[in-house]
């Protein structure tokens, strides 16, 4: 091993993250999909709601009226996602606390997408803000597709009143939360004879409050699904061109960008992909791959990032299709391979600069997936490995590391003695001898910020290393 060095995580020049769980799927654990993707996300999006005046309230709608005959996914007296358990009265020992967690231990940002009934009061928001104190820099996107007419919020609620309850809840959460940005998702310029986006009087004021502007674009969606099947017969689905659904978003943008004087906020699509029930498997992947390439191509680095929906899918627009025989499993689809591809180009993925030389003790700051000082230690090889592995002992051992080599993630759980790098050189294999960095990062073991680690504990998390694992390398068998 040679000399210790620090390195900082920066920003990737286009953001990916990952949606996991929505009314169309369960979220799967973030171990699992990053031995199956190889690195983590920017940030992953878990999807809930929170109608705490409704009668059956926390029921999953689903549940609470499954006598209800229903022939649309939004058909519910409220919204089909699972119910925030948090927020005035509730309890933060369940969901979306526990996935929020999972999230953040793996070295990622939260992105919480919340429906929310815009009647609730002051009092009901604050509490939320308050739940969302501690998990550090992560965004909320609150009452997406709100140009819309099917989520509940937009039938309890006019357009306006839907846009002023957002204005209401940025500022609550900036007073009582300000490590949470916002999103505004709305439907953007959707006509291509207007330069105008939709219901632009009532939105234009949420257009210049909140932190992020984004947009929801399927360039293919059933969104009939799970009641109809698509048909050439029928139609209840859409198919668009890859290059006309970027030039709307682009559109998009720059309207946002006019409305507020010119100035220039991050801009997301927080929904992308083609929808294989309308695709079919191999022209899913061609137009996801169409979509990325057109974002890397493009000079003037409008876009700022883009969530994939998603994960696993109970239909057909995930990496991974639900085994209908069971929940836990997941059938992986051709886009999963092409996807890990699009993820792994350094174009989508965060940097990695040089922090001048450490020597132990060394205290590793945790911002957040695209801000983050960990060590870097130079590890010599003398050509690809039969054996390379850490072992933790000690206090390290306790330690709730995320670990990189050779371009591929690992994750150290806390109480976890060994993880075997040998996955980073099954397909990426050494050709000879070299040197290669080994980058070590400590996000919180907790999955949420310390209070007590002093005035910027919302934004970062700190934790010293006083030792280093020991490597094992060998490259050649036993025996």
């Amino acid at each position: 091993m040679k000399k210790l060095t620090g390195v900082r995580l920066t920003p990737a020049k286009c953001a990916v993250d990952l949606g996991d769980g929505s009314e169309r799927g369960f979220y799967v654990n973030q171990d699992y999909i990053l031995q199956k993707l190889h690195r983590p996300h920017r940030g992953v999006n878990l999807m809930y709601c929170y109608y705490p005046m409704d009668e059956t309230w926390p029921a999953r709608a689903q549940d609470a009226y499954a006598d209800k005959e229903v022939s649309f996914a939004w058909d519910y007296p409220y919204d089909n996602y699972f119910p925030y358990l948090g927020g005035l009265g509730g309890s933060r020992e369940g969901e979306p606390f526990t996935c929020m967690r999972d999230v953040r231990r793996h070295g990622q940002d939260v992105v919480l997408t919340l429906t929310c009934d815009p009647h609730v009061d002051d009092e009901k928001i604050i509490a939320i803000a308050k739940d969302l104190r501690t998990f550090g820099r992560m965004m909320l996107r609150l009452n997406h597709e709100a140009t819309g007419d099917w989520f509940s919020f937009n039938k309890r609620a006019s357009y306006q009143e839907v846009a002023d309850f957002f204005v209401r809840f940025h500022k609550i959460v900036k007073e009582y939360a300000p490590n949470v940005k916002t999103i505004l998702c709305i439907g953007g310029v959707e006509d291509v004879n207007s330069e105008k986006i939709t219901k632009e009087e009532e939105f234009a004021e949420a257009v210049r409050t909140t932190d992020i502007w984004s947009v929801d674009k399927y360039m293919a969606l059933n969104w009939g699904w799970p009641y109809e099947v698509a048909e050439k017969d029928n139609s209840q689905h859409k198919k668009e061109d890859s290059a006309y659904v970027y030039e709307m978003t682009k559109r998009s943008f720059k309207r946002y960008q006019e409305l507020c004087g010119g100035e220039k906020k991050p801009m997301l699509m927080s929904e992308m992909n083609a929808d294989g029930d309308v695709t079919g498997p191999f022209d899913q992947v061609k137009m996801v791959r169409e979509f990325c390439q057109m974002i890397k191509e493009d000079p003037e680095r409008w876009f700022s990032g883009f969530t994939f929906y998603q994960f696993r899918d109970d239909g057909r627009l995930g990496l991974e299709i639900t085994d209908p025989n069971n929940p836990d499993v997941g059938v992986e689809q051709p886009l999963l391979a092409a996807y890990r591809d699009i993820i792994n180009d350094d174009f989508f993925k965060p940097g990695m600069e040089p922090a001048g030389e450490k020597e132990l003790p060394v205290t590793l700051r945790w911002g957040g997936a695209e801000d983050a000082e960990g060590l870097c230690m130079e590890l010599e090889f003398e050509g690809n490995p039969v054996f390379a592995e850490a072992n933790f002992k000690g206090a390290l051992a306790e330690a709730n590391l995320m670990l990189e080599i050779n371009g591929r993630w690992f994750y150290k759980a806390p109480g976890v003695t060994f993880v075997d790098f040998m996955p980073a050189f099954f397909e990426q294999k050494l050709s000879g001898p070299c040197s290669m960095k080994l980058h070590i990062f400590a996000p919180p073991a907790t999955g949420e910020n310390d209070p007590s680690q002093g005035e910027d504990w919302q934004e970062n998390y700190y934790y010293t290393l006083t030792e280093l694992p020991d490597i094992r390398l060998r490259f050649e068998p036993i025996m």
